[in-house]
């Protein structure tokens, strides 16, 4: 048998504030909180994914890592650069039409989904194919 990945189940990133941080991620995303606890907070990403927010008390940031958000159009990504560029006073990464860091130093991707081939919809197929199905 041999290991086949259909997809991202989470991503994890570290904050030194993680009330600042939830109000962050829900301005800028609007994303729907899962859960939360005392230095930790949850946040559904799509159908079968999320996001895991951890309080730290030292940060340490890294400009190679980042993680990727896709959104349906160009109007939405355009709400996103308008938001962190002139509410939260962020810069964009040159050469990219969406990218960004953090308050907290975590870098994000954003991309529509004219960006990406729709065979990045095909492990959510190869799911149905496998007969698998998920509550909800």
């Amino acid at each position: 048998m041999s290991v086949q990945v259909y997809g991202c189940n989470h991503v994890a990133i570290e904050v030194d504030d993680i009330e600042k941080a939830i109000a962050f991620y829900r301005d800028v995303f609007q994303l729907e909180k899962l859960d939360s606890g005392e230095g930790d907070a949850f946040f559904k990403l799509g159908a079968h994914q999320f996001l895991a927010i951890f309080e730290v008390a030292k940060l340490q940031p890294n400009g190679a890592r980042h993680f990727g958000l896709m959104v349906r159009d160009e109007s939405q990504l355009t709400e996103v650069r308008e938001k962190i560029t002139r509410k939260y006073k962020l810069k964009l990464e040159p050469g990219f039409r969406c990218d960004f860091c953090d308050p907290w130093g975590n870098r994000i991707q954003v991309v529509d989904l004219h960006d990406e081939s729709l065979v990045w919809l095909l492990p959510y197929q190869e799911v149905q194919k496998a007969g698998i199905r998920f509550a909800g």
